[in-house]
């Protein structure tokens, strides 16, 4: 079993990924913790409680950073024309969900969280990176607790989704994002060079929808705004960014990795760039000498991903 934290921003690839850990076998699902990003804290944190109860997860929500790392710091405003302005492709979901929210700010929880089961827990972080950083402020001994860090965010090898250098999760707070990085726990950044490569289809989302049941409606029906959104961009679906980082956990043969330490440009006009130093390869001295070597997704099994998503979401018909 893995026991996930996940650490999100709903947003309609969340709300996929939420369901497809709330379904797999493997997953022992701890928490789910809210950031700003692809709408405000206030909405993000509304959504989650919202697909808590309509998709019946036990797993307690806390709400996170509604602000970056480094405070004040200018970043662009919620992506409305991608999510919709209620964050959920304009499904009309409540103002107000009755639903508490967990006491303890995100970082917190996260930190709790994983002194109460140390070794077992993985963060799966498919929004900004301010909470993890946060916790890592908090607590820095927790990177020898952690059993892994997953990250939807970032494009090395690729141009970015927000600027030509930056990917939008990096480039939301690159100062939390570069502390996560060159943290001493073993984190697997899952980015654009794969996940653009990952794209449903409206059939296949459909096929998901006529046999995953009442959950599978809804995600459905959420989806069809974002869908629009890439009628442009890819051919006939979405691109399903962050259950790529979701089948990692269970699956990474599907993917194919590169070690070497990590940074993120902080400032200036490749702002929330990631770039990678690999291992096999030698410079001269830099800022990237004596970090931990951590994992980038170089490559991906797309169908293979597309499938383990498709049997994970339809395994429990919830009507």
């Amino acid at each position: 079993m893995h026991k996930v934290i996940f650490d999100t921003d709903p947003g309609v690839d969340d709300a996929m990924a939420l369901l497809f850990l709330h379904h797999h076998a493997e997953i022992d699902l701890l928490g789910i913790t809210t950031v700003f990003g692809n709408a405000t804290i206030e909405t993000t944190t509304r959504n989650a409680l919202f697909l808590k109860r309509e998709w019946k997860i036990d797993a307690p929500v806390a709400q996170g950073a509604g602000e970056t790392f480094i405070p004040h710091r200018i970043t662009h405003e919620p992506p409305k024309f991608i999510h919709g302005d209620d964050g959920l492709g304009n499904i009309g979901v409540p103002d107000v969900i009755d639903l508490p929210v967990d006491p303890r700010p995100a970082h917190h929880f996260i930190v709790e969280t994983v002194r109460a089961n140390p070794g077992e827990v993985t963060l799966v972080a498919v929004g900004r990176m301010t909470n993890l950083a946060n916790a890592l402020k908090e607590d820095p001994e927790i990177v020898s607790l952690v059993r892994q860090v997953v990250i939807m965010g970032g494009a090395f090898d690729v141009n970015g989704n927000v600027t030509p250098a930056a990917e939008a999760n990096i480039h939301g707070d690159p100062e939390a994002a570069d502390v996560v990085f060159t943290a001493s726990w073993p984190v697997v950044v899952v980015g654009l060079d794969v996940t653009t490569k990952t794209v449903m289809t409206r059939s296949q989302l459909a096929e998901i929808r006529d046999a995953g049941g009442k959950r599978a409606e809804l995600l459905f029906d959420l989806s069809q705004f974002y869908i629009k959104f890439y009628e442009t961009r890819v051919p006939d679906g979405m691109v399903v960014h962050d259950s790529c980082a979701c089948a990692y956990v269970v699956r990474p043969d599907l993917f194919r990795t590169r070690t070497g330490s990590m940074r993120v440009v902080c400032g200036g006009l490749a702002d929330g760039q990631t770039i990678q130093k690999p291992d096999d390869m030698g410079f001269g001295p830099s800022d990237w000498d004596n970090l931990p070597s951590q994992r980038a997704c170089v490559d991906i099994d797309a169908e293979g991903v597309l499938k383990l998503i498709h049997d994970t979401i339809t395994s429990v018909r919830a009507e």
